[in-house]
Formats: C-alpha cells, sequence, structure tokens
C-alpha cells in the first residue's frame, strides 16, 4: 500500500494527502464503534415473516373444509314425530299423564297438530295413554292423600282434561260410606286442634273445611254434629 495511505483505501484510491488524516480518524472510530445485533443482521426478515411476501396477508387456520354429505344430514330438519315421541315419554317417565295434559305440553313445544295427533293415538294404542286408568288413578290417589269428595275430585278430573264419561264412570267407583268415613277422620283431627273452642266456632271451622274438600252440607254437618258429641270436651259427667 502507498506510504501514507490509509489501510482501509485501495492502493490506487486517489486521495489527497489532505484529507488523510481525516479518513483515517473516520477509520478508527467506525472501528471503536460497536455494531449491534441488528446492524450485524441488517434488514434480514423477522422469524415470523421469513420466506413469505409481506404483501401476502397471513393465513389465519385451516381453510373450512366443503360440506360432507354427513354435515348436510345433520343440518337436515328434525323429525317432528320422533321429537313428539320423546316429549311424551318424559312427561310420562316424570308422572302420569291424560291425553289433554301431552297435547298441551306438546303445543308449548310448537309440535304440528296432525303429528300430535299421530303420536298421541300410537301411544294410546300401546296402552301408554290410557284416560280411563289414569282417572280412576287419580280417584284414588286424591281420596287418600287429600280426603276429596265427590264433587272435587270431578273438579280436578275436568281439570286433567278427562272427558265426561270417563269421568264419570271413575266417580262411580267411590264408595259413600267410605267417603263419609274420610270426613270423620279429617273432622276428627281437626278438632284436635281447636280445644276451647266455642261449639258455634268449632262447627264453623270444620264446615268450611269439609266444604273446600268437596263434601255437601248434608255429609258435612251430619259428620261434624256427631264428631263433636263424641269429643272428650263435650261429653257430660
Amino acid at each position: 500500500m502507498s506510504q501514507g495511505v490509509p489501510d482501509f483505501l485501495p492502493e490506487d484510491a486517489h486521495v489527497s494527502p489532505a484529507t488523510w488524516g481525516d479518513l483515517r480518524e473516520e477509520g478508527r472510530a467506525d472501528a471503536r464503534t460497536p455494531t449491534t445485533r441488528s446492524d450485524r443482521r441488517g434488514d434480514a426478515p423477522s422469524r415470523g415473516t421469513r420466506g413469505r411476501d409481506p404483501a401476502r396477508p397471513r393465513r389465519r387456520g385451516r381453510a373450512e373444509d366443503p360440506p360432507t354429505e354427513g354435515a348436510a344430514a345433520v343440518d337436515a330438519e328434525p323429525d317432528h314425530e320422533d321429537v313428539a315421541r320423546q316429549i311424551v315419554l318424559r312427561q310420562l317417565a316424570m308422572a302420569p299423564r291424560s291425553r289433554a295434559q301431552l297435547e298441551t305440553k306438546l303445543r308449548q313445544r310448537d309440535c304440528p297438530e296432525d303429528v300430535i295427533t299421530r303420536v298421541l293415538d300410537r301411544m294410546t294404542e300401546v296402552g301408554l295413554v290410557d284416560d280411563e286408568a289414569y282417572a280412576a288413578m287419580l280417584v284414588r290417589s286424591q281420596q287418600v292423600t287429600k280426603g276429596l269428595a265427590k264433587r272435587a275430585l270431578a273438579h280436578e278430573l275436568r281439570k286433567k282434561g278427562i272427558d265426561k264419561d270417563l269421568a264419570d264412570a271413575a266417580l262411580d267407583e267411590v264408595d259413600p260410606d267410605q267417603e263419609r268415613r274420610t270426613a270423620r277422620e279429617l273432622v276428627d283431627k281437626k278438632l284436635r286442634s281447636m280445644g276451647g273452642l266455642t261449639v258455634e266456632v268449632q262447627t264453623r271451622r270444620l264446615a268450611g273445611m269439609l266444604a273446600r274438600k268437596g263434601y255437601g252440607a248434608g255429609t258435612a254437618y251430619s259428620v261434624i254434629r256427631d264428631a263433636i258429641a263424641d269429643a272428650p270436651e263435650h261429653l257430660r259427667d
């Protein structure tokens, strides 16, 4: 290299001697300046964009596959009759139901009327829906658990949508003697909590209780009179 020419210039470089000093100082300064990591790698693409056209939008996730035959089947309209059958079976699994109650439930679930008719007709054929058996069961259970008389039982059957002929047949099975015994049991139980009241007050409250359970006035006052007469607090010494 030519004498006096800085070692970072080629030998044939034509540089005036006046500028050599400045060039030497600039070269030394550059050598002393530390290079950063980004300086060393320059404008290399980042890890996430290496080898990718920056103008091309990033692909997010897999492209949706075209619908298959199975997927189309999933989106198909449900079988209304199967849906109605499942609703009926769930209702019957919880408690006995009349046909009218099941019809109401299916309408609430927006089942078509023709579907309701077909499904319940089929359920009736196989014995899962039986209003006659339901009416008889309801009469027996309400007599035992609530002590209801025929008038109140008839009201319960109407509420459940039982046909009048079927309701009458179920009510014909009510034994008048058993009905009177049930009324007496109700009165005796109530009297035990009415000690100290006058006969008039006891009679009025007991009559109201029996009336709410469907007993006629004749039966009610006859039973009440006998029960009060037999009560220990009213027995004469």
